[in-house]
C-alpha cells in the first residue's frame, strides 16, 4: 500500500461506505496492531467511519425552524 493523501482518502471513503451500511465501528478490515500498513488503513478508516457517524449526528440535531408565535 502506498501511504499518501490518495490512499488516506480512499480509506476514508471506505469507512464512510461502512457506516452508512451500518457496519459497526470495530468492523474495520484492518489491524490497529499490525504493521505499519495495517496500522494507516486502520487509522485513516475509522477516520472516515468517525466523519461519517458525525455528519449524521450533525444532520439529525440541527434545530427546527420556529414559526415565530
Amino acid at each position: 500500500m502506498e501511504l499518501n493523501r490518495q490512499a488516506c482518502l480512499t480509506l476514508q471513503q471506505e469507512g464512510k461506505a461502512a457506516y452508512q451500511a451500518g457496519d459497526p465501528a470495530d468492523s474495520s478490515p484492518y489491524n490497529r496492531a499490525g504493521n505499519a500498513e495495517q496500522q494507516f488503513g486502520h487509522r485513516y478508516w475509522m477516520r472516515g467511519w468517525s466523519m461519517a457517524r458525525s455528519e449524521t449526528e450533525d444532520a439529525t440535531d440541527q434545530p427546527t425552524a420556529s414559526t415565530g408565535h
